[in-house]
């Protein structure tokens, strides 16, 4: 019986370990209009909401390491079209909220991969989507591969 309950306890403990290994984290930086304000948010992709506790009116999410635009919710008080680009940078893509509001949550779930990981493996079966970029020849590169060195 010991036996037993040691083998139920590490095979518990070993699962709540792989379950945390694998929860990626959303970076990302809320943008107000004219870019005057913005402020950084750690997203875990595990489902549960990250509330922003701010009433500045947000028109660009920078999302430089993962896919928010496809793998988050992100709540507002009204009504909103959500939209994505490339920012300035060349490289970094960026939700664009229309009109800009308050963000009140991001909810992020899933993963991605990450840039010049493989998006297809080598069975040929898809692996996910890109976080920050796309798939080209079975990785992962970034939006403006010329401004990568």
């Amino acid at each position: 019986m010991k036996f037993f309950a040691s083998f139920v306890a590490i095979g518990l403990f070993a699962g709540f370990s792989l379950a945390q290994d694998t929860v990626q984290t959303a970076h990302v930086t809320l943008r107000s209009e004219g870019d005057d304000h913005s402020y950084p948010l750690a997203v875990p992709a595990d489902g549960n909401p990250v509330l922003t506790y701010s009433t500045l009116p947000i028109q660009r999410i920078d999302a430089p390491d993962f896919n928010v635009l496809e793998a988050c919710v992100i709540e507002t008080p009204g009504a909103k079209n959500l939209s994505s680009t490339i920012a300035a940078d060349g490289v970094t893509q960026q939700v664009v909220i229309d009109p800009p509001q308050a963000v009140t949550s991001i909810t992020c779930q899933g993963t991605c991969v990450e840039t010049y990981g493989s998006c297809f493996g080598p069975d040929g079966q898809y692996v996910g989507a890109c976080c920050n970029g796309l798939c080209i020849a079975s990785k992962c590169k970034p939006w403006n591969i010329g401004s990568q060195a």
